[in-house]
């Protein structure tokens, strides 16, 4: 879009005598990301016409990805049409062009390649630059990296690239686990789980490090290198999110003789951990120009939804399927009516515990409570899962009304594509 745009800026100063060759040159440089440079013919406001000479140079990034163009425009009309007045009439065209050259002094500097010390560049003569002999000898533009000091790291290089990746990828593996593993109250004694989300713990301390030393755009656009300020920046901002998110939390809950009561504490402290998914959110904000970008994430962010209502909804049957006071079962959860329908019910352990037990297993209440969500967020419902006490009508209202405005925004986001159809890259 910037390519197309600087050529067609450019066509407000074409004339008839513009070369069409020349301009169509101009086009292709544009279009290719060349380095070139043209004599060409163009017109002023006025429709005085200018001969400039006009050098095109890309200016690429440490990932050799043209970011803009440079062009320098020199004024070279007294050397392509020498004025004739009265001071000069008679005089021959060698002696006009002499005149001319002596006479335009700046022009010429312009004109002149800089030449950079330790540098054997061979220097042309003035007329020949004015021919076009060296114009092919042009410097390589590229943008230059900020000086840092040795332990700082560029935020933008390859390496805290891909790290912010693996983080963004086990950001999402939190998201999901979390809620999954407080609404299930499910003890990490598998030692698979708990060496894997052991891992994950290490990985957010390490990024935690990282991060201090890591730079950071400032409120101008600079990139701010000076550890002390990055420092402060970190501390303000993310720093107590991301130092809770890496608690160990399952290693905690996989002692035995943990209490009840703090054991669900620390569970109920790992939803912390969702709060990065800010980040990613912020991470993922320049993928929104792409249609084909935001269809995924309108995927993920439906299916992420979902999974956490689910959870919701099976915390929600699981506190009322059973009354704490009297120790009566309720007949009418779903719960109980889907214990009923798997062959798992529920029964009363008269001569052990003294209290209810059984009833469906994990994997079974996960995906019943994930295809109700599913259901009620696409206002869909069958209605072979139904709420029955208050609290689950509730949440089922608010379900619905989620689903209503996830629908909405699915309904205006194709003619958004329409109006969009390609990314503006600015």
């Amino acid at each position: 879009e910037t390519r197309q745009s600087a050529c067609h800026t450019s066509l407000f100063m074409y004339g008839e005598l513009t070369d069409k060759d020349t301009s169509q040159k101009v086009r292709l440089t544009f279009e290719n990301y060349e380095m070139n440079s043209f004599e060409i013919l163009m017109y002023k406001k006025n429709r005085t016409p200018v001969w400039f000479f006009v050098k095109i140079a890309p200016i690429r990034n440490e990932q050799e990805k043209v970011v803009l163009f440079l062009c320098t425009f020199s004024d070279i009309t007294a050397f392509k049409q020498p004025i004739e007045d009265e001071t000069s009439k008679g005089w021959g065209k060698f002696a006009r062009l002499t005149r001319a050259l002596t006479s335009s002094r700046g022009v010429l500097q312009q004109l002149q390649p800089t030449v950079h010390k330790g540098e054997n560049v061979h220097k042309h003569s003035r007329l020949a630059e004015v021919l076009q002999l060296g114009s092919d000898i042009l410097p390589q533009y590229k943008q230059e990296t900020p000086k840092t000091p040795p332990h700082i790291i560029l935020h933008y290089c390859a390496f805290k690239t891909t790290w912010d990746w693996v983080i963004l990828i086990l950001t999402f593996y939190t998201a999901i686990m979390v809620p999954y593993n407080v609404s299930f109250k499910t003890k990490q004694n598998n030692v698979t789980w708990l060496v894997v989300d052991s891992i994950v713990d290490v990985i957010f301390l390490v990024d935690i490090v990282l991060n201090f030393h890591t730079t950071f755009v400032g409120p101008a656009g600079e990139v701010i290198s000076d550890p002390k300020l990055i420092r402060m920046n970190y501390l303000k901002t993310w720093f107590v999110i991301d130092l809770l998110s890496c608690l160990p939390y399952d290693v905690i809950n996989a002692f035995e003789n943990v209490d009840e009561g703090i054991s669900s504490l620390f569970s109920s402290l790992k939803v912390v951990r969702l709060l990065r998914l800010g980040r990613v959110a912020r991470k993922l904000d320049h993928y929104i120009e792409y249609g084909a970008a935001v269809l995924v994430l309108l995927v993920c962010v439906f299916g992420l939804a979902a999974h956490w209502l689910a959870c919701i909804w099976y915390s929600i049957g699981d506190y009322e399927v059973i009354d704490e006071e009297t120790g009566i079962l309720r007949t009418d959860s779903w719960l109980y009516m889907l214990g009923e329908t798997v062959g798992s019910p529920y029964r009363f352990n008269a001569s052990g515990t003294g209290k209810w037990e059984g009833g469906p297993n994990k994997d079974s209440v996960y995906i019943t409570s994930l295809y109700f969500t599913m259901t009620s967020l696409t206002s869909i419902g069958f209605g072979n899962i139904a709420p029955t006490t208050d609290g689950e009508k509730i949440f089922a209202v608010a379900m619905m009304m989620i689903g209503c405005e996830y629908m909405g925004s699915k309904a205006i986001f194709p003619n958004l594509l329409l109006e969009y159809p390609h990314p503006v890259h600015i």
